[in-house]
């Protein structure tokens, strides 16, 4: 395979083509052609023409590294305003990801622009859903997303599942009303469609079996997520908007508003809340579940029996994983 290799010489960063080939039980590497200290001067389509073969099969990775470190030297020239929940290097891969995303991505044609958002919603449905445990594949939900073909061996629930979320998605694509406890319950309602009628806030005190956290009392459901949406129409314009998602759905997800699909909607309001603040949306991958959910319930700590703390110290891990979340989906989805 080939990569672009990094050198740093006296302060300035080299690049040059690599190949790696496996020799029996080693990897020997070799520099095929230098690429100088420019990035914006390396064209993938210059070295296409001359290293074809080579770079059609390490294509996206080359392409990738391409792009992230092109925006990234770009948004290394401005002045980036400090902030407590992000370091300055987390502070400059956001930015990049929001230079490519408005003056790249943006600029496409409506058609390409809405066919990867309909990959990114299918990716999204499946891993939104297998955190909770649906078990069709993203080859599976393709079919039925866009073939009407329903998987073989799968129980209704899980195909509603997925359409449910897709639909809330589609709902969702050309508001931009800000978020309310009528926009919160119509999203869980149409998520629960045909798989659950509880419809609107619990009524009933729940026990989330296998998890420490204990939610909201029934009686006090209500009042807290009045507290919640106070708190973020309050935080919502000095508070870093991947720091407030990640507040805000872990707020969220301790109350546990609904009987059941807390987890869903919380997922889909964090990228309705981004698109508010017109940052791309993002997937938390079925592959960190456990992570995700672990960092959830360490998080508990910073609210200290109080919902609106927010201790900075104590959702920091919860915010980084959020951070490595946004950053790994955005450039494996919206490469262009």
């Amino acid at each position: 395979m080939v990569y672009i290799h990094t050198k740093q010489i006296g302060g300035k960063k080299y690049y040059s083509l690599r190949i790696s080939v496996r020799d029996k039980d080693r990897v020997i590497t070799k520099d095929i052609c230098n690429l100088g200290n420019d990035i914006s001067k390396i064209k993938i389509e210059d070295l296409e023409k001359r290293y074809y073969k080579e770079i059609r099969k390490s294509y996206k990775t080359v392409k990738k590294f391409l792009e992230t470190n092109y925006y990234l030297e770009k948004v290394k020239k401005l002045k980036i305003k400090k902030n407590e929940y992000l370091d300055k290097e987390q502070m400059l891969h956001i930015e990049s990801i929001l230079l490519h995303y408005h003056s790249k991505f943006l600029k496409l044609h409506k058609l390409t622009q809405e066919e990867f958002f309909e990959n990114f919603a299918i990716n999204f449905t499946v891993n939104s859903n297998s955190i909770e445990g649906n078990t069709i594949t993203l080859k599976e939900a393709y079919n039925l997303i866009k073939e009407d073909i329903t998987p073989k061996n799968r129980t209704l629930r899980e195909v509603n599942e997925l359409t449910n979320t897709k639909k809330v998605m589609e709902f969702l694509k050309n508001k931009k009303n800000d978020i309310n406890l009528k926009l919160i319950e119509c999203i869980h309602d149409m998520l629960l469609e045909n798989i659950d009628n509880r419809k609107g806030l619990r009524t009933n005190d729940i026990k989330i079996l296998g998890q420490p956290f204990k939610p909201s009392p029934a009686r006090y459901v209500k009042s807290d997520m009045k507290m919640l949406l106070d708190w973020y129409d309050n935080n919502k314009n000095k508070t870093h908007p991947l720091a407030l998602v990640t507040l805000f759905h872990h707020k969220f997800e301790n109350i546990h508003p609904f009987s059941d699909g807390n987890g869903r909607t919380g997922r889909i309001l964090i990228n309705y809340i981004l698109s508010l603040h017109k940052y791309p949306p993002f997937i938390i991958s079925r592959r960190f579940r456990k992570e995700y959910i672990d960092l959830m319930n360490q998080s508990d700590e910073a609210i200290n029996k109080n919902l609106l703390n927010s201790n900075l110290k104590k959702y920091k891990p919860l915010i980084e994983f959020m951070y490595s979340q946004f950053k790994s989906s955005y450039w494996d989805l919206f490469l262009v």
